[in-house]
C-alpha cells in the first residue's frame, strides 16, 4: 500500500482520539482554557454525565471573531511564548482541544472582547454550521453537544453516565483546587453539584472540595528543598480512606497524576497506615519550569523531571516533618449516639440491662471506692453489680491520680476498663486511650531515636533460645544477621532449621521471642534483595515494637498510666498506631451531655 495524505478530518479524529478520550477530557481542556484567558469566575453545566452537553461560561479575556475562527484551526495557540516550550506557564498550550473536540461533537464557541461586540461560531463534526453576532457578557462560553454522536465506535466504549459525571467532577475539583483564587460552579441536569467562592485560602479551597472535617484534621505544610518548595496540606493519618482518589498532586498550579509523587506520598506514610488504606493530601510542588517537562502527555496529566530522587525527598521530607508537628493529634469523630435508655429500677432492686454477664460484652466502668450515702437497696445493688462485673475494675483507686486535669492535653488516668482501655478526665471531656496501640507506637519512636542515635541497646539472653524455622527463613535470617544486630537482635544459625537468639532489643523487654523472628522472617521475605534492612528500617522497627509494647489484656496502676499518657503528650505520631488506627479518642463535655440526653 502506498503512502497517502490523510483527509483533514481524519487527521482531526485522530488527534480527538489522543486529546478527548471521554466527556471528562473534553471539559478539562475548556475549563484549562477559561482559567488561562484570565478569568474570576467559571460556570459549568452538565447533561447526561457530560455526554449530552458540556457547558463552560466565564469572564475572561473573550476572543474576538477573527481569533475565534483561529482558535478552532489545529495547531493554533496564543499560549507559547516564542518557541521556548519550557517557558509555558500556561494550563494548555497544544492547540489542538477545540479543533479536535469540534471533530467528534457539535461545539459553539460564543465570545466578546470588553469594549466590541460578541460573536458565535458553530462547528458541527468539523464542518462549520453557522456563525453570526451573539449576546452575551464579556468573556467566553463553550457548548459542547452530542460528544461521539456520529463515532459510535467510540460512543459505545463510554461507560455510564454516573462514571462519566464523576470522573468530570474529578477533573473540575482538582483544577477548583490549583486556583483558589477563581470562583467555580458546577452544575448537573439542573442540579448545583458545588459552587466555591473566589478569594479562599488553600486549606479552606481543598476542605469544601473533599471534606469539611479536613479542615481540623490536617496538617499545613510549607517545606522547601533546593530550588523547589513544597505547600499544600496533609491529612492526619488517623483521616484515611479505602482508595486512594483522595490524593490530589498539583507541579507548579498543574494537576497531574503521577507514579513519583504517589510514590512518595505512599513512602511518607508506610508506617502511619494499614496497608489497605490511603492519606487524604493535597500537595503543591513549584520548581523553575525548566526543571520539568510538562510536555510527556498529549492530556499534560503527566511530567517527567530532571531530577526525580531531590521531587522525592521533598515530599517525603516535608509530609514527615508536618506530620512530625502534629504530635499526639488525632481524628475525633462525633460521638457514637449509644441507644441507652434510662430505665427505673425493677421492683427486685435490678436496673433493666445491668444483669449482663462480662462474657455478653457489658463495659460498664465502676470507680472503686465506697458509694455515697448508698440507701440498703442501693448497696446491695452496688454489690451485685461490683461481683458480676469485677474483671471491668480498675487496676488501682482513682483517688491515687495526681495533678488537675487541666494541666495535661490528654488528662489524667482514672482507670482502666477491660484492661484494655484508660480512662482519663481533661479538661474539656472524657479520654479514652488503646493501650497496647498507644505503647506500640511509643516503642517505635524510642527505637527510631536510638538507631538515630548510634544503635539500639540490646539486652542479653540468660539462656540462648532456639527458634524453630523452615529452612529458606532461617537462610534469610542469617544473610541479614549483621543489619538485624545493627538493631540489637542478635542472631546464629543453628542447624539447618534452626535460629539461636542470644540478644533482644533492650527496649522490648522479655517479649515473644519466638513471634518476633518468626515475624521478621516473613517481612524479610517480602522485601526486594536490593533493599537493606536499614531502607526498611521503618517496618522492621514496626514489627519489633508490635512485640514488646503493652499487651491488650495487662493491669496498670495509675502510675503507670499516667506514665503512658504524658509520653503520648511529646511522642510526634503518637495519635495512631503502627497500623493506621487511632491509639486515642475523646468525648467532649457536649458530646457526653448528649449522650445523657442533657443537651
Amino acid at each position: 500500500m502506498s503512502i497517502r495524505r490523510l483527509p483533514e478530518h481524519l487527521v482531526n479524529r485522530i488527534a480527538a482520539g489522543e486529546v478527548v478520550e471521554r466527556p471528562a477530557s473534553a471539559l478539562k481542556e475548556l475549563v484549562e482554557n477559561a482559567i488561562d484567558a484570565g478569568a474570576t469566575r467559571i460556570g459549568i453545566s452538565l447533561a447526561g454525565g457530560g455526554v449530552g452537553r458540556i457547558e463552560v461560561a466565564d469572564d475572561g479575556c473573550g476572543m474576538a471573531p477573527a481569533d475565534m475562527a483561529l482558535a478552532l484551526e489545529r495547531h493554533a495557540t496564543s499560549k507559547l511564548p516564542g518557541e521556548a516550550i519550557e517557558a509555558v506557564t500556561t494550563l494548555g498550550f497544544r492547540g489542538e482541544a477545540l479543533p479536535s473536540i469540534a471533530s467528534v461533537a457539535r461545539l459553539t464557541v460564543e465570545s466578546r472582547v470588553r469594549g466590541a461586540d460578541g460573536w458565535s461560531r458553530t462547528i458541527d463534526n468539523g464542518r462549520l454550521a453557522a456563525e453570526g453576532p451573539a449576546a452575551l457578557p464579556p468573556g467566553t462560553r463553550v457548548v459542547v453537544e452530542d460528544l461521539f454522536a456520529r463515532v459510535p465506535a467510540r460512543r459505545k466504549f463510554l461507560r455510564s453516565e454516573r462514571s462519566e459525571y464523576a470522573a468530570c467532577v474529578d477533573v473540575v475539583k482538582r483544577l477548583a483546587m490549583a486556583r483558589p483564587d477563581i470562583g467555580f460552579t458546577l452544575d448537573h441536569d439542573g442540579r448545583r453539584a458545588f459552587a466555591v467562592q473566589a478569594g479562599e485560602d488553600r486549606p479552606a479551597r481543598v476542605a469544601a472540595l473533599t471534606d469539611r472535617a479536613l479542615r481540623e484534621s490536617s496538617v499545613a505544610i510549607d517545606f522547601d528543598r533546593g530550588n523547589a518548595r513544597l505547600g499544600g496540606v496533609a491529612g492526619l493519618p488517623t483521616f484515611n480512606r479505602g482508595v486512594a482518589d483522595h490524593q490530589f498532586l498539583f507541579v507548579n498550579g498543574r494537576p497531574v497524576k503521577d507514579r513519583l509523587l504517589v510514590g512518595a506520598v505512599r513512602a511518607a506514610y508506610q508506617d502511619l497506615l494499614a496497608r489497605d488504606r490511603h492519606p487524604v493530601v493535597a500537595l503543591f510542588v513549584d520548581l523553575p519550569g525548566e526543571e520539568v517537562d510538562v510536555n510527556v502527555h498529549p492530556a499534560k496529566t503527566e511530567v517527567r523531571f530532571r531530577e526525580p530522587a531531590l521531587i522525592r525527598g521533598l515530599i517525603v521530607g516535608g509530609l514527615r516533618h508536618a506530620l512530625d508537628g502534629a504530635g499526639f493529634r488525632s481524628v475525633q469523630r462525633p460521638a457514637v449516639e449509644l441507644g441507652w435508655q434510662s430505665q427505673s429500677p425493677s421492683p427486685s432492686g435490678e436496673a433493666s440491662g445491668w444483669g449482663r454477664s462480662a462474657s455478653q460484652g457489658s463495659a460498664l466502668f465502676i470507680r472503686s471506692g465506697p458509694t455515697p450515702n448508698p440507701s440498703p437497696e442501693g448497696e446491695g445493688l452496688y454489690q451485685r453489680v461490683r461481683e458480676i462485673h469485677s474483671d471491668y475494675l480498675p487496676a488501682a483507686r482513682a483517688e491515687e491520680s495526681t495533678g488537675r486535669p487541666g494541666s495535661f492535653p490528654l488528662g489524667v488516668a482514672r482507670g482502666q476498663v477491660a484492661a484494655t482501655y484508660i480512662v482519663a478526665e481533661a479538661e474539656d471531656g472524657l479520654v479514652l486511650v488503646d493501650q497496647h496501640a498507644a505503647h506500640e507506637r511509643l516503642v517505635l519512636e524510642r527505637m527510631r531515636r536510638a538507631v538515630a542515635a548510634g544503635g539500639v541497646a540490646r539486652q542479653a539472653l540468660l539462656l540462648p533460645e532456639v527458634v524453630e524455622l523452615d529452612e529458606p527463613a532461617c537462610d534469610r535470617l542469617e544473610a541479614r544477621a549483621g543489619e538485624l544486630a545493627e538493631l540489637g537482635l542478635e542472631l546464629e544459625r543453628f542447624g539447618p532449621r534452626a535460629m539461636l537468639v542470644r540478644a533482644t532489643p533492650a527496649l522490648l523487654g522479655h517479649g515473644d521471642v519466638a513471634g518476633l523472628v518468626t515475624d521478621l522472617a516473613d517481612e524479610i521475605a517480602a522485601y526486594d534483595e536490593a533493599l537493606s534492612l536499614k531502607e526498611r528500617l521503618d517496618h522492621v522497627a514496626a514489627t519489633m515494637a508490635c512485640h514488646g509494647s503493652v499487651r491488650a489484656g495487662r493491669l496498670l496502676s495509675v502510675a503507670e498510666m499516667n506514665a503512658l499518657l504524658r509520653e503520648m503528650e511529646v511522642t510526634p505520631h503518637s495519635g495512631q498506631c503502627n497500623h493506621g488506627r487511632p491509639t486515642w479518642v475523646k468525648l467532649s463535655h457536649g458530646d457526653l451531655e448528649k449522650l445523657f440526653g442533657r443537651k
